[in-house]
């Protein structure tokens, strides 16, 4: 895999995932009342079809997500529990599309463990935090950063730079359909707030990550 790469979901794929973002709980986790999400881990398997190539994702037993304090000085250390990514939302088609581009992109094995996290970032009074943690490293070699769905929001843009010391080479939107694969043990991530445009109503910016090849 290169450093960064960028590639477009297809609009069909984009569309068969939008819905499913309302559905999204609150926790009671810092950031739970304004960055929503379901959390699932999974083993991804090519197939082949006549068609051509897709992917099998099964989903693995339930687990609770933790970070060091390292990477996450907002939340680290914390044991965070997250329902789980609803069936319906891994069998799509645009799960799959997104899928099988993150295990072809990074060369991932059959069977390989994929974390998914399923977000959606809302305005609250008229503005959110979308990466309170700041500048960081997720502590996985392979990440993606998929843009389902932007509402009412300005902002919100997608930093990365090679090392703490240097400044940001890429301040980009992540717009509908753009899939962000990086090295994140090469690369540290950011993204801005968002602010809504009316703010009488609601501001969101719905995200898929995906986090492979754990560093120990």
């Amino acid at each position: 895999m290169k450093l960064l790469e960028l590639k477009l979901i297809s609009e069909d794929g984009r569309k068969s995932l939008t819905e499913s973002f309302a559905n999204l709980p609150e926790t009671d986790h810092k950031d739970g009342k304004f960055r929503l999400r379901r959390y699932s881990a999974t083993e991804l398997r090519t197939t082949f079809w006549n068609a051509g190539v897709g992917v099998l994702i099964e989903r693995l037993s339930h687990r609770i997500f933790t970070q060091s304090k390292e990477l996450n000085k907002h939340q680290g250390g914390m044991n965070r529990d997250f329902e789980e990514i609803e069936e319906g939302v891994l069998n799509s088609e645009g799960m799959k599309e997104i899928c099988l581009n993150f295990k072809q992109s990074n060369n991932l094995i059959d069977g390989e463990e994929v974390e998914i996290h399923q977000m959606r970032v809302a305005t609250v009074n008229g503005e959110a935090e979308v990466a309170p943690e700041g500048w960081h490293q997720d502590g996985y070699k392979h990440i993606a950063m998929i843009g389902v769905n932007r509402h009412n929001i300005t902002g919100g843009e997608l930093l990365v730079r090679t090392d703490m010391s240097n400044d940001p080479f890429m301040c980009r939107i992540l717009e509908n359909g753009d899939m962000f694969m990086l090295d994140d043990s090469k690369m540290w991530h950011n993204a801005n707030p968002i602010q809504a445009v009316n703010l009488n109503e609601q501001g969101f910016m719905d995200i898929l990550v995906l986090c492979a090849s754990k560093v120990k």
